[in-house]
């Protein structure tokens, strides 16, 4: 699937990153897996609920998580990157 990342998505990375250098790979390379297979087992996928009822979020390390859609543009299956950060930041 196709990643396209929201305005608050690329703000909240650039503040994480800039304070944590250290998980920019881990990042990366969980990007690349969400956008290979939204579902691979290591990123520990979840359906959220609530107020993110809509939304779904994987893990990029211990206590990091990337929050995101699925949503339909151009008529494909596409992944909208709503924000990244701690697992009490974003939930």
């Amino acid at each position: 699937m196709k990643l396209i990342a929201s305005k608050s998505f690329t703000r909240d990375a650039k503040r994480f990153l800039k304070k944590n250098p250290q998980f920019a790979k881990n990042v990366k390379m969980t990007l690349d897996l969400l956008e290979s297979d939204a579902f691979q087992p290591q990123l520990k996928t979840h359906k959220l609920k609530g107020n993110l009822k809509n939304s779904w979020a994987c893990s990029v390390g211990y206590d990091l998580r990337i929050v995101f859609e699925i949503v339909r543009y151009e008529n494909e299956d596409t992944i909208l990157l709503q924000t990244i950060g701690t697992h009490d930041e974003v939930y």
